[in-house]
Parts: structure tokens; C-alpha cells; sequence
């Protein structure tokens, strides 16, 4: 028997980008690609290679997202682009003041009270439902075998699981707990690489929301008995709140960097931070990749940014500001000015008044989908609702409880929200879908992609595989191992607070699809997971 470790690389790799014609799917997890790909195969298009991809990822990558998380996506197709928003919103009886009296100051991590209606499964069945041309069962079969048989975990996602079971042995110790470590633990313990792990749990409930559009996850036996567990658990989630969910399709946001358009969907998402960062780059000339003022003036704009997010984005009915005057050049052009020569500590701008999985897809028929579901914190609230394999997100995490900020608790209100798929076009053709998952490093994850593309010509895999930076808060920047030392002393010279990170988790993970002109595909998978393209 050979004794190795699967996440030990002492060597240097390389990854070449992939091409194809007909097809690709490119996730954080070579499964799941596969998921996609045999849809892709049977018939379907690029959206039923979403939902095969994406429902394959809540068993085959449960640290990062599940049943009960959200998704956002971005659809491409025929020859227009369509925005889903599949967050939910905080239940009908929760408030600020039931919070405050029970002695929170601010939304808790772990639990049933950050607790929303998960969006997912409704995702994949208004995505079927509007563009898909296989059935829904049909596209979750290979999600329902991986559940029912069981699979080898891959080397990052037990990396992943480990370290949540040790976080949550410590955390975990009320009795609402016990079914996540009855779900995710091989004797007692988390599964390791290479290890078999199945889930009956999660294959009855794929199954369920195959075979009824998710309407038993919503209105039925499932949504019963998910409320009754997280009402006994202390939380506020009810059956009404379930019944009551609907995915939104919404129109897309973007901002133009140098004659391509990128695409976010708006908020409540906080895909609008990373077009507001491209808004004041725009402005700026960039000749090279690795040097000090790209990384300085990258990082900046970040911080203006995120100031301008965090600051003014919510529920989308809740913004006291309109997402148009946020996107105006005029607005670009003062916050521009604030970049000067050294690291800044900004404030939000008044503009005028007027642990997640990302993937890809494309066929041969024009469609492209940019795909994005989380359960939030790793595994999400640590609650699962017993033998259902229902990993419950803890997406309400997000929301403050300061009653003057616009993303307030609120019973009903969608909060901010961390994950966004991102789509570039140029001159109103899709040049494709592209993504970086991982919280508040997304909008910086995709301003170093569009740049990457843009700016420095790399290829998708050269896009995914160079360096990145992650802006935390103040001037504190991470800088990942492989920057060039220089870049780093560069950077504390100028007032910004760097340091190496060897998080092997801390810089998100991506995927890229790009579409030429003659309709060939060349796709790029993050190095830093057990990322695939599969092609076909």
C-alpha cells in the first residue's frame, strides 16, 4: 500500500489552459465537472450542466456549500444575459429587538439564528423550468448516484472538512448540533482523502426536489420538518417563510473597462464593490502585471470600494443610494482622486442621488452559465436537519444590528450578500463566464481576473494561476506566496500593512471560461483546489 500525502506538493506545477468546441464545465471539483459533463453529453445545454454541476458540489464539496445554501447566477443565452437571484431572506419573526433581548450585539456565527431560507434548490428548478432542455430529474441524477454510492474525497475538501471538525468539536456542544457531526463524521471523525464517505440522507432529498421541482423542499413534507428543527433549535425560520420563497430573475449590473462590459448581479449582492474598483481603474494605465503601483493602485481602489459597499449595499429595496449614481464616471472620477501616493484609510462616498463553489459552463449552442452557491462560513450554521443531508446556511450572518444602517436585520430582508458570478461581453457578444469564490476576497478576486485578461493578456489558466493580494481591513493586505519579494517591501514602504499568508483556503477559487470568435472554448481551473475543466 503506498503512503503518501495528497495535499503535499514540494514542487512546482503547471496547468495548461483547456480547449474544446461542443462543451465545458469547469468546477472546483473533478466530479462534479464530470456531473456536468455527462449531462452535457445526454443532450442538455449548458444551463442543465449547471444544475448537474452545481447539485453535484453540495455532496462532493459539502465544506463549502449545500442543499440549504443560496446561489446567484448569470445566463447567457440567446444572445441575451440573465440574472437569477436565488438568496433568501430572513424569516417573518425575527427582529432586532427578540435579538437584543436575548443578549446579542450583533448576529451570531454558528446556529439557528443567522439562519435564511436557503435559495438553491429553487435556483435549479427556475433555471430548468426557463432555459433547460432536460428534465430537472435527468440533471440531478449524478448528484443522487455520488450520494447514494458514495465517493473518494478529493485532497482540498478533506483538508477543508478536517479543519471544520475541529472548529466545530470546539464550538459545537448543544444538542441541535449532534446531526451535523452524525452527517459529516466517519466514526467520530472527519473523512480523509481518498476516503469514502455517502450520504442517504442527502440522496433522498436531491431526489425529492428531482422529482417535484423542489416543491416538498418549499411547501412540503421537507420544509415541515426543516422548520420544526430550527423552531426547536431556538431559531425563527418558519414553514410560512418557505412557502413563501421565490427566486428572482433580475437585470444585470455593469461597468465598461476598456471596451468590454463586466456583469454583476446587483445588489443585494455585493458584486457591485468589484465594477466600483474597475470604475476608478479605468482611469489609471497599466503597463505591467508585477509591479509596486499596479498592486498599489489595485489595492486602493479595493478599499474605495469596499467603503462604498459596505456602506450602502442591502436588500435591494433598503439602498438609500441607486446602484446607477454608485456606477456614474462622474462618481469614479472623485473617488479616483482619493488614490494617491501612499495607503489610505477611506470613508464611504455620498455619490449624487438620481471555506463557496463557483463554476462554469458552455455548449455548442451560444449558452454559458456563471454559477455561484455557498453555505456562507464552510459548512454554513452548523445545523442539519436530521436525516436530510440539509447543511443549513448562516448567510444571516451578514446582516448588522444597528437599526440606521440599511442592511439591518428586518424580518423578511434579504441580507448583504458575499457570493456573485461575473460574466465579460464585448460589444454585445458573451466572451464568458468567470468567478472567484471566497467572501469579501470575490470583487477582489474578480478585479484581478478581468485585469489579468484585460490588462495583461494571461491566458484563463495563466489568469487563475498568477498570485493574489486580498485586502482584509485598515491598510492590512495578505500577499500571496510567489509575489515577488520586492512587491511585498514595496507595499509596506508605501503604509500598507503586508504579509505573506500561506492560508491554503485564503485567496478563493476560480474558474474561467472564454469564447472566441470562431466558438471555440478555452477554459482555466483554480490551482489552489481540486479544480477541473471537463471538455468535451
Amino acid at each position: 500500500m503506498l503512503n503518501f500525502d495528497s495535499n503535499h506538493y514540494p514542487y512546482t506545477s503547471r496547468r495548461s489552459a483547456v480547449y474544446a468546441r461542443r462543451g465545458m464545465v469547469a468546477t472546483s471539483q473533478p466530479l462534479a465537472a464530470q456531473a456536468g459533463l455527462e449531462v452535457l453529453q445526454a443532450g442538455g445545454n449548458a444551463i442543465d450542466a449547471a444544475i448537474a454541476a452545481a447539485a453535484a458540489l453540495t455532496v462532493v464539496e459539502p465544506t463549502a456549500n449545500g442543499i440549504g445554501g443560496d446561489a446567484f447566477a448569470l445566463i447567457w443565452h440567446q444572445g441575451k444575459l440573465h440574472g437569477l437571484n436565488a438568496s433568501g431572506a430572513a424569516p417573518q419573526a425575527i427582529s432586532i429587538a427578540k435579538l437584543n433581548a436575548a443578549g446579542h450585539q450583533s448576529m451570531p456565527k454558528y446556529g439557528p439564528l443567522p439562519v435564511t431560507v436557503p435559495g438553491a434548490p429553487g435556483a435549479w428548478a427556475s433555471m430548468a423550468e426557463r432555459f433547460g432542455s432536460l428534465p430537472l430529474a435527468r440533471c440531478m441524477a449524478g448528484a443522487i448516484t455520488l450520494a447514494q454510492e458514495g465517493y473518494p474525497l478529493s485532497p482540498v475538501v478533506a483538508f477543508a472538512w478536517q479543519q471544520a471538525h475541529k472548529l466545530f468539536r470546539g464550538e459545537f456542544k448543544d444538542a441541535h448540533f449532534r446531526p451535523w457531526f452524525d452527517t459529516f463524521s466517519i466514526d467520530g471523525r472527519a473523512p480523509r482523502a481518498g476516503e469514502i464517505w455517502r450520504s442517504q440522507g442527502h440522496a433522498d432529498t436531491l431526489r425529492a426536489i428531482a422529482a417535484d421541482g423542489a416543491a416538498s423542499f418549499y411547501r412540503g413534507a421537507l420544509a415541515e420538518k426543516t422548520a420544526a428543527f430550527v423552531r426547536a433549535a431556538g431559531g425563527y425560520l418558519d414553514a410560512a417563510d418557505l412557502a413563501a420563497y421565490q427566486p428572482q430573475w433580475v437585470d444585470p449590473v455593469s461597468c465598461n473597462y476598456r471596451g468590454y462590459d463586466v456583469w454583476e448581479i446587483p445588489p443585494n449582492g455585493h458584486g457591485l464593490v468589484a465594477l466600483l474598483a474597475l470604475n476608478i481603474l479605468k482611469g489609471f494605465e497599466f503597463d505591467q502585471r508585477d509591479s509596486l503601483q499596479t498592486y498599489h493602485r489595485q489595492i486602493e481602489a479595493i478599499k474605495l470600494a469596499y467603503a462604498d459597499g459596505l456602506a450602502h449595499i442591502a436588500d435591494s429595496g433598503h439602498m438609500r443610494v441607486s446602484v446607477r449614481d454608485l456606477l456614474s464616471d462622474a462618481y469614479a472620477d472623485e473617488r479616483r482622486k482619493l488614490v494617491g501616493a501612499r495607503a489610505s484609510l477611506p470613508l464611504a462616498g455620498q455619490p449624487s442621488r438620481g471555506g463557496t463553489v463557483y463554476l462554469s459552463t458552455a455548449d455548442d449552442q451560444g449558452n454559458m452559465v456563471s454559477f455561484i452557491q455557498s453555505n456562507y462560513m464552510g459548512f454554513g450554521s452548523g445545523l442539519v436537519v436530521p436525516g436530510t443531508g440539509i447543511a443549513l446556511h448562516n448567510r444571516g450572518n451578514n446582516f448588522t444590528l444597528d437599526a440606521a444602517h440599511p442592511n439591518c436585520l428586518a424580518p423578511g430582508k434579504r441580507p448583504y450578500h458575499t457570493i456573485i458570478p461575473g460574466f465579460l461581453t464585448k460589444d454585445g457578444e458573451a466572451v464568458g463566464p468567470f468567478g472567484v469564490m471566497g467572501a469579501f476576497m470575490q470583487p477582489q478576486g474578480h478585479v484581478q481576473m478581468v485585469m489579468n485578461t484585460v490588462d495583461f493578456g494571461l491566458n484563463p489558466q495563466a489568469s487563475l494561476d498568477a498570485p493574489r493580494w486580498e485586502w482584509e481591513s485598515g491598510n492590512q493586505v495578505n500577499i500571496e506566496h510567489g509575489t515577488a519579494e520586492h512587491l511585498l517591501r514595496g507595499l509596506r514602504g508605501l503604509g500598507h500593512e503586508a504579509a505573506w499568508s500561506a492560508n491554503q483556503l485564503g485567496f478563493g477559487r476560480g474558474q474561467i471560461i472564454w469564447r472566441d470568435r470562431h466558438g471555440v472554448l478555452c477554459g482555466g481551473t483554480e490551482p489552489r483546489t481540486d479544480g477541473c475543466v471537463a471538455a468535451w
